[in-house]
């Protein structure tokens, strides 16, 4: 599974999640848009698997999210991949912009851990 965020709290966040969830999973993480898109331009190129799943801020640093998830939906070999925008924006236009581009799900990050431990529900209805 691949987790393109660059908040350190929030991949610890993810790695519990998927924990607590007795999901087996290995996360790839990437920090950054640019570092995304290059990744899914080495996927494209024959080198490596895709991911069975994304996680995708929005909010990253270089590329967005959104741009990120465009990429994705282009490439040649990942292009149906399923993908949860994770993003602690609740803004409608967020929300429309995403779905638009193909995003399988959409998770709020809330504020507490307790809420935070539902998104390994999600993954775990992703990948089932």
């Amino acid at each position: 599974m691949l987790v393109v965020e660059d908040s350190q709290t929030d991949v610890f966040l993810v790695r519990e999640s998927v924990q607590a969830h007795h999901l087996d999973v290995d996360l790839e993480i990437i920090s950054d848009g640019e570092r995304a898109v290059a990744f899914f331009n080495r996927l494209d190129a024959g080198e490596g698997a895709c991911p069975s799943l994304m996680l995708l801020d929005l909010n990253l640093p270089r590329i967005g999210g959104l741009e990120v998830l465009a990429r994705m939906r282009a490439s040649k070999r990942c292009a149906d991949i399923p993908v949860v925008v994770m993003t602690s924006s609740d803004a409608e236009k967020d929300r429309r912009e995403s779905k638009a581009l193909g995003a399988t799900a959409y998770f709020r990050k809330p504020s507490g851990y307790e809420g935070f431990l539902k998104l390994g529900e999600l993954i775990g209805e992703m990948l089932a």
